[in-house]
């Protein structure tokens, strides 16, 4: 017996010399199953989603850059525009300066001319006004003094001249005189 105690003594559990870093068959069987499964489960269902997702950020992204380049194309052609429409304002507001200066220059010309002309009118007027006027005046002073100088002679010669004839003819001697007395001091 006591060999048997002996034997059964030899193969004891502990006396079995355990490699710490290769664990017991089982244990890797156990451990390769579930892993297994979430491998598949991974690869069925994690992996497709994941792929997804990647694949629309990296049409969101490319998409993104697409739209901004489009977007930068865009503002430099409306920059393109804008430029050539300030250019072309420029060029139209300098042409109606111009416009607006030859304009101011006629009508300065054409109000120097009208003006001119209205004085040339009105200094005419005047004249014949002045003309009207002295022809007027030397009218009243002819009749005025061919009364006085009737009365004068009437009363330097003592009789009267009642004769109508008589006294024109004088009126006209005495008139023609005084013609002839103020074109002498000319």
């Amino acid at each position: 017996m006591t060999n048997l105690f002996f034997m059964a003594a030899e193969k004891l559990p502990m006396e079995e010399q355990i490699n710490p870093l290769l664990p017991p068959l089982y244990d890797i069987v156990w451990s390769i199953i579930p892993f297994a499964v979430v491998l598949i489960v991974f690869w069925k269902a994690v992996l497709p989603k994941f792929q997804e997702v990647l694949n629309q950020r990296e049409d969101q992204i490319e998409g993104g850059i697409q739209r901004a380049e489009a977007a930068q194309a865009e503002a430099k052609a409306a920059l393109e525009k804008y430029n050539a429409q300030l250019a072309e304002a420029r060029t139209e507001a300098a042409q109606i300066r111009d416009d607006a200066r030859s304009q101011g220059q006629k009508i300065i010309a054409d109000m120097k001319a009208q003006a001119t002309e209205e004085s040339a009118r009105i200094v005419e007027s005047g004249n014949k006004q002045l003309e009207a006027q002295r022809a007027a005046v030397v009218s009243d002073l002819r009749k005025e003094m061919g009364e006085n100088s009737i009365n004068l002679a009437e009363r330097l010669l003592g009789e009267q001249l009642s004769d109508d004839v008589k006294r024109s003819g004088t009126i006209d001697n005495f008139l023609a005189g005084l013609d002839n007395v103020s074109s002498a001091r000319k």
